[in-house]
């Protein structure tokens, strides 16, 4: 289905505003993605934009960028992944050249200093309603597999320190070997 310069548009603004009013990183920047586009627009379902946010964290790269590109193609192909990822590097770009302008002046400015201390209590909030979203899509979902994975996962984390890493890796081969079995019996095939 082709898009129309009206969808473009939409897409365009709505990343770029997302992206220049969110400070903190990717996963302060999801949530609103999502609620952009699953909740007020519903142009994505939540399990897509869940997939989505897993390719984004997975894949090399910031995760808002990554998220906004999956979720861009996902609408529209390769010109809806362009302006979704435009549209979300377009205001941190021109921030921090703005900013490397200044940088002397801005370092050693005390408000500025506790402007940013007090904002990363924000950030951990915000963090925080992620993980608690997430957690709550995978497991009203009510299937095992995806449960018992993430929870291993935080315990590999927490407990036993393993490289996060690692974490992702194997996440991404059982994704991968998991899609191929699925391929498999939709083409009448037992094995991939």
């Amino acid at each position: 289905m082709k898009k129309d310069l009206k969808f473009y548009l939409k897409l365009f603004a709505g990343c770029l505003r997302i992206s220049a009013f969110t400070f903190g990183g990717g996963y302060v920047i999801v949530p609103l993605i999502k609620k952009r586009f699953v909740d007020e627009l519903g142009w994505v379902s939540e399990e897509k934009m869940l997939d989505y946010i897993a390719i984004g964290q997975s894949s090399p790269g910031p995760i808002a960028v990554n998220t906004a590109a999956m979720m861009g193609y996902g609408l529209a192909g390769l010109p809806g992944a362009l302006v979704a990822v435009f549209a979300t590097v377009l205001p941190p770009l021109v921030i921090l050249s703005v900013v490397s302008v200044f940088y002397a002046l801005v370092i050693e400015n005390a408000v500025v200093r506790n402007v940013l201390r007090g904002m990363q209590a924000g950030v951990a909030a915000v963090v925080l309603d992620v993980v608690v979203d997430l957690v709550a899509a995978v497991t009203k979902s009510r299937r095992a597999v995806p449960v018992v994975l993430m929870a291993a996962a935080f315990v590999a984390a927490a407990v036993f320190k393993v490289n996060v890493a690692f974490i992702i890796l194997a996440s991404a081969a059982y994704g991968v070997l998991a899609v191929a079995k699925v391929r498999g019996k939709e083409r009448g095939h037992d094995n991939p």
